[in-house]
């Protein structure tokens, strides 16, 4: 089975820094599209931000100009690069990815458990 892995949630203080780990595990042949999205109590999920297999890159316009979404191929692994973070950002964080398990076997799609961000004032 495949799992994605969520980490480096925490707390910090607004106008700081927290960069978030996505890595999946298991059998894996294609790690390709991979999102993050978010979800405060009360909110609707959102799509934070996406990368395409290539390297391609979409923002949600709240985050845009501060985040940044970034992957290694060799480790598996999507990071989350979030600066000047704001009380608004405070959210559950969780990677989505579709991942192939086996050469000419299917695309299937998984969500990690999530982290929690937490900015202060």
């Amino acid at each position: 089975q495949v799992q994605l892995v969520e980490s480096g949630g925490g707390l910090v203080q607004a106008g700081g820094s927290l960069r978030l780990h996505c890595e999946a595990t298991g059998s894996i042949h294609s790690f390709t599209y991979v999102s993050w999205y978010r979800q405060a109590p009360g909110n609707q999920r959102e799509l934070v931000a996406g990368i395409s297999p290539a390297g391609a890159t979409e923002y949600s316009d709240s985050v845009k100009g501060r985040f940044a979404i970034s992957r290694d191929n060799a480790k598996n692994t999507v990071s989350l690069q979030m600066n000047s973070l704001k009380l608004e950002d405070t959210a559950a964080y969780y990677c989505q990815a579709f991942v192939r398990s086996n050469v000419g076997g299917p695309l299937r799609e998984y969500w990690g458990l999530g982290t929690q961000v937490t900015v202060s004032s």
